[in-house]
């Protein structure tokens, strides 16, 4: 209801894309997306930052949660709400059983009590603010072409 006031709001004074920046894994709005969109005029999407560029060139060990790549992000741009890494766990991660929950191929909500000891899903001992200040650049990098896109886009013209 809340995306859809704003998008609806937004809407009457004559924007024509609405993009939602999500930075939390957990929170798709593909679904609720699904849903608006015929009910708007309005083009609706959604990006999510931590998929704009693949962390393999910036990160040994990424992690999924509070690992490698999250740990050196909030120590690029927010240090003082990390604690010091000496207090951290390894991150060790209890994977699924059933093959295509762990392959990430099926999907069903983890519960972090189960899932890891220290809700770490990835090793932060190699995190560092360089690492978060070259990524997030890359990532920014990345979605600054992805606007200037969809600025051009005409959107009821979006397919090839």
């Amino acid at each position: 209801a809340v995306l859809y006031e704003i998008a609806e709001s937004v809407q009457l004074y004559g924007v024509k894309k609405l993009l939602i920046l999500n930075g939390h894994g957990g929170n798709d709005f593909r679904q609720i997306i699904r849903e608006l969109q015929p009910k708007l005029s309005l083009l609706l999407c959604q990006i999510h930052w931590f998929r704009c560029v693949k962390p393999d060139p910036f990160f040994t060990t990424p992690g999924d949660h509070a690992g490698e790549l999250e740990t050196s992000v909030m120590l690029h741009i927010a240090p003082d709400l990390v604690r010091p890494l000496s207090e951290a766990g390894p991150g060790a991660e209890h994977p699924f059983k059933i093959r295509g929950f762990r392959e990430g191929w099926a999907w069903t909500q983890r519960r972090w009590i189960d899932a890891t000891d220290d809700t770490g899903t990835g090793n932060p001992y190699d995190a560092s603010r360089e690492k978060g200040e070259r990524y997030l650049a890359a990532v920014a990098e990345q979605i600054a072409g992805f606007l200037v896109d969809l600025a051009a886009a005409d959107v009821k013209d979006l397919h090839e």
